[in-house]
């Protein structure tokens, strides 16, 4: 659902239809991320991404007829996930594709100034934008709908009261993502 209650394709962009996209699947340690584009002559690279999603995710785009697989479309995105997991990467440099309503893009610009291995909470996030206390449900749910998981860091968004309030990949993945950030204490194991 969209913040006007309407269902809405989120791989559908102003830049392409949902017949025209391509996509890869990628193995990662969180499961094989699928990763959506538009070609676009404007990126370098050629390729602007549209998703990029995990398995199990609340939302997850699914191919569908008349996507092309193109892997090698994405080679940008995938060296630059690679380099992430490695931990040698902490910003990506990626083109996205635009979507989203006003509202979105506004949080979801905001996430990609949260930096690599801190954190943010959802209120502090909130008061930074000039969202007013009572539309706070709003701005997470915004955050719910991120297309880019991992490239757009929605997950380092927390409770006020430091615990892991959702994801759409699930906490877990989550929590693995703040652990590898450095972010967050591995759990101990037990005795």
């Amino acid at each position: 659902m969209n913040r006007n209650g309407t269902t809405e394709d989120t791989t559908r962009t102003a830049a392409g239809t949902p017949a025209d996209l391509l996509y890869a699947t990628l193995p990662g340690p969180l499961g094989d991320m699928l990763l959506v584009g538009t070609e676009s002559e404007r990126v370098p690279g050629g390729t602007a991404l549209v998703s990029l999603s995990l398995p199990g995710q609340r939302g997850r785009a699914g191919v569908r007829a008349g996507w092309r697989h193109a892997p090698d479309a994405f080679g940008p995105a995938a060296r630059q996930l690679a380099e992430y997991f490695d931990g040698r990467r902490t910003v990506f440099d990626l083109a996205f594709a635009p979507s989203g309503d006003a509202f979105e893009r506004r949080v979801w610009d905001a996430l990609e100034s949260v930096p690599y291995g801190r954190t943010t909470t959802y209120g502090a996030l909130a008061e930074r934008l000039g969202v007013p206390r009572g539309e706070v449900r709003e701005l997470g749910a915004a955050i719910g709908r991120n297309p880019l998981l991992i490239v757009r860091p929605c997950h380092r968004v927390i409770g006020a009261d430091g615990t892991l309030k959702g994801y759409a990949a699930g906490v877990a993945r989550k929590e693995q993502l703040l652990v590898l950030e450095g972010a967050l204490q591995p759990p101990l194991p037990l005795p």
